[in-house]
């Protein structure tokens, strides 16, 4: 059945509606979008000696999350039977038919347009432009090559460190050195982050046929060095603003001592001699998992306290 043929369905209530579109614009990770592009915004007026409290706050955190819920939807109406054949998606609004494909469709296009001219006229082209080429390999490139290689991972990696890079582009109207240390700790970070969501779901993502790295390998050895390997390459990543005069020693110690109990958990879970499905590998993912859900916010939160204005 076609898009365009399918009915238009409509929720019961108000309520229900609004839980259907949580859940199709990913609330969460668009939270979590919309916060590191504040981090971003807060560190390139900072730069300027612009003030981090403004309109210009307001209209950058909108149009970014905007363009982020409608990429999420699209994402969703271009995966939605993979969603369906895998036990943490299939009760998603597409899936069981609460919601149709073609509206999802027309709200996410909305959404993902609609943000991407508001972001380019109310701040400047710059960060529309910037926004757009995010969406596009997200939705282009990543979604569609999960399905093919193990080499997903490191493609969506690049829009999914791009936030803090839109919302420093927004602050600034230009990209510099700090932009480029905003996006390469997001970048580094979603390794250990992602790969211990695809170690703890592997079974799961096999059902979609995802092709991430965990469901791929037997053993789960290359994920493992990959997971140390790039919790090792974080860290220096992380001091770098330290370095550069963007956040004073405070935050030098703070992010050097995360940086490590980060690693310690990785390598916990990379020196564990059981198989990648047993239950005490699930566990170390999952204390991985969340030690990096709570890594990222902890490390913005101590630099944005601690930064240097220029």
């Amino acid at each position: 059945m076609s898009i365009a043929s399918q009915p238009l369905a409509v929720p019961r209530t108000p309520l229900t509606l609004a839980r259907d579109y949580a859940e199709l614009t990913k609330l969460r990770v668009t939270t979590l979008v919309v916060m590191t592009a504040w981090c971003g915004y807060y560190f390139g007026a900072a730069r300027s000696g612009n003030s981090s409290l403004s309109w210009g706050l307001f209209h950058t955190l909108l149009g970014i999350g905007l363009i982020a819920a409608g990429t999420a939807a699209l994402n969703e109406v271009m995966e939605f039977e993979v969603d369906g054949r895998m036990r943490r998606t299939a009760q998603r609004p597409l899936p069981t038919g609460r919601m149709s494909r073609l509206h999802a469709l027309v709200a996410g296009l909305a959404m993902t347009l609609c943000g991407a001219v508001y972001l380019g006229l109310v701040m400047n082209a710059l960060t529309g432009w910037l926004s757009v080429a995010t969406a596009a390999v997200y939705l282009a490139a990543y979604t569609p090559l999960k399905k093919v290689h193990p080499i997903c991972t490191f493609v969506g990696a690049f829009p999914g460190a791009m936030p803090g890079v839109l919302g420093w582009a927004a602050a600034r109207g230009r990209l510099d050195w700090g932009a480029a240390v905003m996006f390469a700790i997001v970048f580094f970070w979603q390794f250990p982050h992602f790969f211990s969501i695809a170690w703890l779901y592997r079974e799961d993502y096999a059902a979609g046929a995802i092709r991430m790295l965990p469901v791929v390998e037997a053993d789960g050895r290359s994920t493992a060095r990959q997971i140390v390997a790039y919790s090792i390459a974080l860290i220096p990543v992380t001091l770098a603003p330290a370095f550069m005069g963007m956040a004073g020693r405070i935050y030098l110690v703070a992010a050097l001592a995360m940086g490590l109990a980060l690693l310690y958990v990785g390598v916990r879970l990379a020196s564990l001699d059981a198989p990648i499905t047993a239950a005490v590998s699930k566990q170390r993912a999952r204390q991985l998992l969340q030690a990096t859900v709570f890594y990222l916010p902890l490390l913005f939160i101590v630099m944005m306290l601690d930064t240097v204005s220029s």
